[in-house]
């Protein structure tokens, strides 16, 4: 007999073997899957010595660092100037003064609703800026206005009871924010964050239609310019694998804070002791006893 709980039912032994099925059939459908893809790259001759060769080569190691160097670059500073305008543009939507809020608010549906690759070109062909300063600033507006859309719900989702008591204890708002509300909203909102610096890092890749030479942008050079058919294939696979592992290294980074954050003296509970049968109330005696005359 099968037990349950609140919230969902035990499954039964019927339930787990079809369960069990279900994993099987996706198992081999996904080594079934990945067996072509290798029998393809096999028969294409995507892994013989001729084409992986070049990668032995000093000068093509340097201009995939170079690369991959100025790809950090860009994700450094898009990062950190997309945080900075992100909380200063939640600031602005969660103002008490009516224009600020409504300024802020447009700005972040602008440059939320408008593609990065847009932005980017437009800052690069209309405003003539250099690639680099070009790929940053439009990264950092539609980042940073999605940020702030993170950062004001963040906020707002704490307990409105947090708020009232701060307010109660005399606290003005800069103090709310600073000291009850920001720190109880960035637990929450610390998944959300790195996902984003993630699109972030993944969109730094369209430097390269600008002639910014990040990671993809060497990439496209390797490939173009040896003397075999365009080893694409290559190229991808040493590419791509260190574009997966940067995003994951910011996801084992936000675990890690995460787990700090939880570790930190100023998170832990405090311990009260229980109050003994002497403990005086503030009306001077102990607990049952008449009060004087008077009082």
């Amino acid at each position: 007999m099968t037990e349950s709980t609140a919230l969902y039912d035990i499954p039964g032994p019927q339930t787990r073997r079809r369960h069990l099925l279900y994993g099987v059939i996706s198992t081999v459908v996904i080594l079934a899957l990945a067996g072509w893809i290798l029998y393809l790259l096999f028969d294409t001759e995507q892994f013989t010595t001729t084409r992986w060769s070049p990668f032995a080569y000093e000068g093509i190691q340097e201009l995939l660092l170079r690369g991959l160097g100025n790809t950090l670059k860009a994700f450094a500073y898009a990062s950190v100037l997309s945080l900075a305008l992100g909380a200063v543009l939640a600031t602005g939507r969660l103002s008490e003064h009516r224009v600020l809020r409504w300024v802020s608010t447009l700005l972040v549906e602008f440059f939320r609703a408008m593609p990065v690759l847009v932005m980017i070109f437009f800052i690069f062909v209309a405003l003539k800026v250099q690639p680099l300063p070009a790929l940053v600033a439009g990264l950092t507006l539609y980042n940073g206005s999605v940020l702030a859309e993170v950062f004001r719900t963040g906020v707002n989702s704490v307990d409105r009871g947090q708020r009232e008591a701060a307010y109660a204890l005399g606290m003005r708002k800069t103090q709310v924010m600073t000291y009850v509300l920001v720190p109880q909203a960035v637990r929450a909102m610390l998944p959300t964050i790195i996902s984003q610096l993630v699109v972030a890092l993944k969109d730094t890749s369209l430097g390269f239609l600008i002639t910014y030479e990040e990671f993809l942008h060497a990439g496209k050079l390797i490939a173009s310019n040896l003397d075999y058919d365009l080893p694409f294939i290559p190229v991808v696979m040493v590419i791509s694998p260190i574009y997966i592992g940067m995003c994951i290294l910011l996801s084992w980074f936000a675990t890690w804070v995460a787990r700090m954050e939880r570790r930190s003296p100023k998170t832990k509970a405090v311990g009260v002791a229980p109050a003994e049968p002497e403990t005086l109330l503030p009306g001077g005696g102990p607990p049952g006893a008449p009060r004087p005359q008077g009082q």
